[in-house]
Protein backbone atom coordinates (compact mmCIF):
# COMPACT_ATOMS: atom_id res chain seq x y z
CA UNK A 1 0.00 0.00 0.00
CA UNK A 2 1.07 3.44 -0.41
CA UNK A 3 2.58 5.29 2.21
CA UNK A 4 2.28 9.04 2.76
CA UNK A 5 4.49 10.63 5.60
CA UNK A 6 4.55 14.28 7.17
CA UNK A 7 5.21 17.90 5.27
CA UNK A 8 9.24 18.23 4.03
CA UNK A 9 11.16 19.14 6.34
CA UNK A 10 13.82 21.34 3.92
CA UNK A 11 13.03 21.88 -0.03
CA UNK A 12 16.28 21.29 -1.04
CA UNK A 13 18.72 18.27 -0.77
CA UNK A 14 21.21 17.90 2.22
CA UNK A 15 24.95 18.39 2.30
CA UNK A 16 25.16 14.42 2.58
CA UNK A 17 22.69 13.59 -0.07
CA UNK A 18 24.26 16.03 -2.91
CA UNK A 19 27.61 14.39 -2.23
CA UNK A 20 26.89 10.91 -2.38
CA UNK A 21 25.69 12.00 -5.59
CA UNK A 22 28.42 14.04 -7.18
CA UNK A 23 30.52 10.94 -6.21
CA UNK A 24 28.62 8.78 -7.84
CA UNK A 25 28.78 11.16 -11.00
CA UNK A 26 32.30 11.69 -11.16
CA UNK A 27 35.51 9.99 -11.87
CA UNK A 28 38.13 10.04 -9.71
CA UNK A 29 40.45 13.13 -10.71
CA UNK A 30 43.62 12.85 -11.16
CA UNK A 31 46.99 13.25 -8.78
CA UNK A 32 48.41 16.38 -11.11
CA UNK A 33 51.21 13.33 -12.52
CA UNK A 34 50.04 14.93 -16.36
CA UNK A 35 47.64 13.70 -18.09
CA UNK A 36 45.43 10.53 -17.23
CA UNK A 37 45.91 8.22 -20.42
CA UNK A 38 42.33 7.49 -22.35
CA UNK A 39 41.30 3.74 -23.21
CA UNK A 40 42.78 2.48 -26.03
CA UNK A 41 46.12 4.99 -26.27
CA UNK A 42 49.75 4.62 -25.18
CA UNK A 43 51.88 7.44 -23.47
CA UNK A 44 54.62 8.76 -25.11
CA UNK A 45 58.12 9.32 -23.89
CA UNK A 46 56.55 12.92 -23.47
CA UNK A 47 54.03 12.19 -21.27
CA UNK A 48 51.41 12.79 -24.23
CA UNK A 49 48.72 10.11 -24.58
CA UNK A 50 48.98 8.79 -28.78
CA UNK A 51 46.60 7.13 -30.31
CA UNK A 52 47.22 3.22 -30.70
CA UNK A 53 46.80 1.28 -33.57
CA UNK A 54 43.88 -0.99 -31.66
CA UNK A 55 40.98 -0.18 -33.16
CA UNK A 56 38.06 1.28 -30.66
CA UNK A 57 36.04 -0.98 -28.60
CA UNK A 58 32.68 -1.93 -30.13
CA UNK A 59 30.22 0.43 -27.94
CA UNK A 60 28.14 -1.37 -25.03
CA UNK A 61 24.55 -2.17 -26.06
CA UNK A 62 21.91 -0.10 -24.39
CA UNK A 63 18.84 -0.40 -22.92
CA UNK A 64 15.82 1.78 -23.35
CA UNK A 65 13.32 3.36 -21.09
CA UNK A 66 9.76 5.49 -21.62
CA UNK A 67 9.04 8.04 -19.56
CA UNK A 68 4.95 8.19 -18.88
CA UNK A 69 2.73 10.60 -21.11
CA UNK A 70 1.57 13.85 -19.22
CA UNK A 71 -1.88 13.62 -21.12
CA UNK A 72 -4.74 11.38 -20.77
CA UNK A 73 -6.39 9.31 -17.70
CA UNK A 74 -4.46 9.10 -14.94
CA UNK A 75 -5.29 6.10 -12.33
CA UNK A 76 -3.32 5.14 -8.93
CA UNK A 77 -4.76 1.33 -8.21
CA UNK A 78 -2.70 -0.50 -5.71
CA UNK A 79 -5.70 -1.02 -3.57
CA UNK A 80 -7.25 -3.48 -6.53
CA UNK A 81 -6.90 -3.27 -10.35
CA UNK A 82 -9.79 -2.40 -12.39
CA UNK A 83 -10.88 -0.95 -16.17
CA UNK A 84 -11.28 2.99 -16.45
CA UNK A 85 -12.25 3.72 -20.08
CA UNK A 86 -9.96 5.73 -22.04
CA UNK A 87 -6.45 4.63 -18.99
CA UNK A 88 -3.36 6.02 -20.34
CA UNK A 89 -1.30 6.21 -17.27
CA UNK A 90 -1.99 3.95 -14.15
CA UNK A 91 -0.36 2.80 -10.93
CA UNK A 92 -0.71 -1.23 -9.93
CA UNK A 93 0.83 -3.22 -7.52
CA UNK A 94 4.15 -5.63 -8.52
CA UNK A 95 1.71 -8.64 -7.69
CA UNK A 96 -0.80 -7.26 -10.35
CA UNK A 97 -0.93 -7.49 -14.15
CA UNK A 98 -0.27 -4.27 -15.80
CA UNK A 99 -3.40 -2.46 -18.20
CA UNK A 100 -3.26 -3.47 -21.72
CA UNK A 101 -2.93 -0.10 -23.87
CA UNK A 102 -1.63 1.89 -20.88
CA UNK A 103 1.33 2.72 -19.08
CA UNK A 104 1.76 1.03 -16.35
CA UNK A 105 3.61 1.82 -13.28
CA UNK A 106 4.85 -1.22 -10.41
CA UNK A 107 4.50 -0.28 -7.37
CA UNK A 108 7.48 -2.02 -5.24
CA UNK A 109 7.94 -1.39 -1.31
CA UNK A 110 11.64 -0.57 -1.35
CA UNK A 111 12.80 -0.10 1.89
CA UNK A 112 10.20 -1.88 4.03
CA UNK A 113 8.77 -5.60 3.46
CA UNK A 114 4.78 -6.20 2.28
CA UNK A 115 2.28 -7.14 4.89
CA UNK A 116 2.16 -11.09 4.51
CA UNK A 117 5.78 -11.18 3.35
CA UNK A 118 7.22 -11.91 6.71
CA UNK A 119 8.01 -15.82 5.55
CA UNK A 120 10.35 -14.37 3.08
CA UNK A 121 12.32 -12.14 5.75
CA UNK A 122 12.72 -14.49 8.61
CA UNK A 123 15.54 -17.02 9.28
CA UNK A 124 18.59 -16.24 7.50
CA UNK A 125 17.35 -13.07 6.36
CA UNK A 126 16.01 -11.04 9.09
CA UNK A 127 19.46 -9.47 9.72
CA UNK A 128 18.67 -7.63 6.92
CA UNK A 129 15.76 -5.85 8.49
CA UNK A 130 15.97 -2.91 11.10
CA UNK A 131 16.60 -4.32 15.09
CA UNK A 132 16.09 -0.99 18.04
CA UNK A 133 18.55 -1.05 20.58
CA UNK A 134 17.40 -4.39 22.78
CA UNK A 135 17.16 -6.68 19.40
CA UNK A 136 13.52 -5.86 18.57
CA UNK A 137 12.60 -5.68 14.61
CA UNK A 138 11.55 -2.03 14.28
CA UNK A 139 8.19 -1.70 12.44
CA UNK A 140 6.54 1.73 10.93
CA UNK A 141 4.27 3.14 13.63
CA UNK A 142 1.79 4.61 10.30
CA UNK A 143 2.10 0.92 8.92
CA UNK A 144 2.64 -1.74 11.66
CA UNK A 145 2.41 -4.46 9.38
CA UNK A 146 5.31 -3.70 7.91
CA UNK A 147 9.07 -4.23 8.76
CA UNK A 148 11.99 -1.84 7.87
CA UNK A 149 14.90 -2.72 5.57
CA UNK A 150 18.26 -2.05 6.75
CA UNK A 151 20.58 -0.91 4.21
CA UNK A 152 23.63 -0.07 6.55
CA UNK A 153 26.14 -2.11 5.02
CA UNK A 154 27.28 -3.25 1.53
CA UNK A 155 26.76 -6.70 2.11
CA UNK A 156 23.14 -6.50 3.81
CA UNK A 157 22.49 -4.00 0.34
CA UNK A 158 24.13 -7.09 -1.64
CA UNK A 159 21.25 -9.44 0.34
CA UNK A 160 18.13 -7.15 -0.19
CA UNK A 161 18.45 -6.87 -3.68
CA UNK A 162 18.85 -11.06 -4.09
CA UNK A 163 15.11 -10.03 -2.49
CA UNK A 164 13.99 -7.34 -4.64
CA UNK A 165 16.22 -7.28 -7.50
CA UNK A 166 14.01 -10.22 -8.90
CA UNK A 167 10.60 -8.15 -8.20
CA UNK A 168 12.09 -5.16 -10.52
CA UNK A 169 12.92 -7.99 -12.75
CA UNK A 170 9.64 -9.31 -12.72
CA UNK A 171 8.05 -6.06 -13.93
CA UNK A 172 9.42 -5.69 -16.64
CA UNK A 173 8.77 -9.51 -17.65
CA UNK A 174 4.83 -8.63 -16.46
CA UNK A 175 5.16 -5.94 -18.93
CA UNK A 176 5.42 -3.57 -16.87
CA UNK A 177 7.39 0.22 -18.16
CA UNK A 178 8.08 1.55 -15.40
CA UNK A 179 8.35 0.81 -11.64
CA UNK A 180 8.23 3.19 -8.67
CA UNK A 181 10.21 2.64 -5.18
CA UNK A 182 8.19 3.60 -2.15
CA UNK A 183 9.67 4.64 1.45
CA UNK A 184 13.06 6.16 -0.08
CA UNK A 185 12.64 8.66 3.11
CA UNK A 186 13.27 6.07 5.68
CA UNK A 187 16.55 6.68 6.80
CA UNK A 188 15.00 10.55 7.40
CA UNK A 189 12.27 8.59 9.86
CA UNK A 190 14.54 5.98 11.65
CA UNK A 191 17.90 7.15 12.93
CA UNK A 192 19.45 4.09 12.95
CA UNK A 193 19.66 4.12 8.87
CA UNK A 194 22.44 5.86 7.73
CA UNK A 195 21.81 8.56 4.70
CA UNK A 196 24.36 7.03 2.65
CA UNK A 197 23.57 2.87 2.72
CA UNK A 198 20.03 4.40 1.38
CA UNK A 199 21.12 6.49 -0.75
CA UNK A 200 23.39 3.57 -2.14
CA UNK A 201 20.26 1.15 -2.05
CA UNK A 202 18.40 3.52 -4.14
CA UNK A 203 21.20 4.01 -6.61
CA UNK A 204 21.36 -0.15 -6.97
CA UNK A 205 17.26 0.21 -7.87
CA UNK A 206 17.66 2.69 -10.15
CA UNK A 207 20.59 0.52 -11.99
CA UNK A 208 18.62 -2.54 -11.95
CA UNK A 209 15.52 -0.88 -13.15
CA UNK A 210 17.40 0.36 -16.19
CA UNK A 211 19.02 -1.92 -17.00
CA UNK A 212 15.51 -4.21 -16.82
CA UNK A 213 14.36 -1.55 -19.61
CA UNK A 214 12.07 -0.19 -16.79
CA UNK A 215 12.01 3.76 -16.34
CA UNK A 216 11.74 4.32 -12.49
CA UNK A 217 9.72 7.27 -10.16
CA UNK A 218 10.91 8.49 -6.80
CA UNK A 219 7.76 8.20 -5.00
CA UNK A 220 7.24 11.35 -2.29
CA UNK A 221 10.68 12.27 -0.45
CA UNK A 222 9.95 16.03 -1.84
CA UNK A 223 13.06 17.82 0.12
CA UNK A 224 15.35 15.14 -1.96
CA UNK A 225 13.96 16.16 -5.25
CA UNK A 226 16.74 17.73 -6.78
CA UNK A 227 19.81 15.12 -5.34
CA UNK A 228 17.14 12.01 -6.08
CA UNK A 229 16.73 13.38 -10.04
CA UNK A 230 20.64 13.72 -10.37
CA UNK A 231 20.85 10.33 -8.89
CA UNK A 232 18.99 8.65 -12.19
CA UNK A 233 15.51 8.78 -11.48
CA UNK A 234 12.98 9.32 -13.97
CA UNK A 235 9.94 10.84 -13.07
CA UNK A 236 8.18 11.24 -9.63
CA UNK A 237 4.93 9.95 -8.00
CA UNK A 238 3.59 12.25 -5.37
CA UNK A 239 0.80 11.91 -2.75
CA UNK A 240 -0.81 14.55 -0.78
CA UNK A 241 1.76 17.38 -2.38
CA UNK A 242 -0.92 19.72 -2.24
CA UNK A 243 -1.77 19.28 1.02
CA UNK A 244 1.97 20.01 2.26
CA UNK A 245 2.30 22.57 -0.29
CA UNK A 246 5.39 21.18 -1.69
CA UNK A 247 3.98 20.26 -4.88
CA UNK A 248 6.67 22.60 -6.75
CA UNK A 249 9.55 20.93 -5.59
CA UNK A 250 8.66 18.13 -7.61
CA UNK A 251 7.15 20.08 -11.07
CA UNK A 252 10.48 22.49 -10.79
CA UNK A 253 12.82 19.53 -11.07
CA UNK A 254 10.51 16.91 -13.18
CA UNK A 255 8.49 19.01 -15.16
CA UNK A 256 5.25 17.49 -16.64
CA UNK A 257 6.80 14.37 -15.57
CA UNK A 258 4.89 14.28 -12.30
CA UNK A 259 1.95 12.07 -11.41
CA UNK A 260 0.11 13.53 -8.49
CA UNK A 261 -2.53 11.60 -5.89
CA UNK A 262 -4.70 13.52 -3.53
CA UNK A 263 -6.51 11.88 -0.64
CA UNK A 264 -10.52 12.22 -0.11
CA UNK A 265 -9.65 12.39 3.87
CA UNK A 266 -7.24 14.45 3.82
CA UNK A 267 -7.99 17.52 1.44
CA UNK A 268 -8.95 21.03 3.69
CA UNK A 269 -9.60 22.83 0.13
CA UNK A 270 -11.93 21.66 -2.48
CA UNK A 271 -10.45 19.56 -5.18
CA UNK A 272 -10.83 22.14 -8.01
CA UNK A 273 -8.55 24.19 -5.86
CA UNK A 274 -5.82 21.90 -6.62
CA UNK A 275 -6.55 21.61 -10.10
CA UNK A 276 -6.66 25.38 -10.19
CA UNK A 277 -3.08 25.63 -8.79
CA UNK A 278 -0.47 26.73 -10.96
CA UNK A 279 2.58 23.85 -9.26
CA UNK A 280 0.08 21.15 -9.89
CA UNK A 281 0.98 18.25 -12.30
CA UNK A 282 -0.95 17.80 -15.48
CA UNK A 283 -2.07 14.71 -14.06
CA UNK A 284 -3.74 15.01 -10.88
CA UNK A 285 -6.00 12.25 -9.27
CA UNK A 286 -8.28 12.61 -6.09
CA UNK A 287 -8.56 9.06 -4.75
CA UNK A 288 -9.98 7.41 -1.63
CA UNK A 289 -7.13 6.35 1.21
CA UNK A 290 -7.37 2.41 0.43
CA UNK A 291 -7.38 2.90 -3.43
CA UNK A 292 -9.70 0.05 -3.56
CA UNK A 293 -11.26 -1.37 -7.09
CA UNK A 294 -14.18 0.12 -8.42
CA UNK A 295 -17.46 -0.74 -7.52
CA UNK A 296 -16.63 -0.97 -3.79
CA UNK A 297 -18.61 1.53 -1.85
CA UNK A 298 -15.97 3.35 -0.10
CA UNK A 299 -14.31 3.71 -4.01
CA UNK A 300 -13.96 7.38 -5.18
CA UNK A 301 -12.09 9.50 -8.36
CA UNK A 302 -11.86 12.23 -9.83
CA UNK A 303 -9.38 13.99 -12.10
CA UNK A 304 -7.90 17.44 -13.02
Amino acid sequence: MPTTRGAALLLRPSAALVGLVLAAGCGQSSSGAGPTPVPGSTTSGTGTATASASPEPEPEPTTTYALPPTRGVFDYQLGGAYDLPGLAVVGRDATAEPAEGAYSICYVNGFQTQPGDEATWAGAREDLLLHDASGELVVDPDWPDEHVLDPSTEEQRTGILEVMGPVIDGCAAHGFDAVEIDNLDTWTRFDQIPESGAVALASAYIERAHAAGLAIAQKNAAEHTEAFHRLGFDFAVTEECAVWDECAAYTDVYGEHVLQIEYTDALPHPFADVCARPDRAPLTILRDRDLVAKGDDAYAYDQC
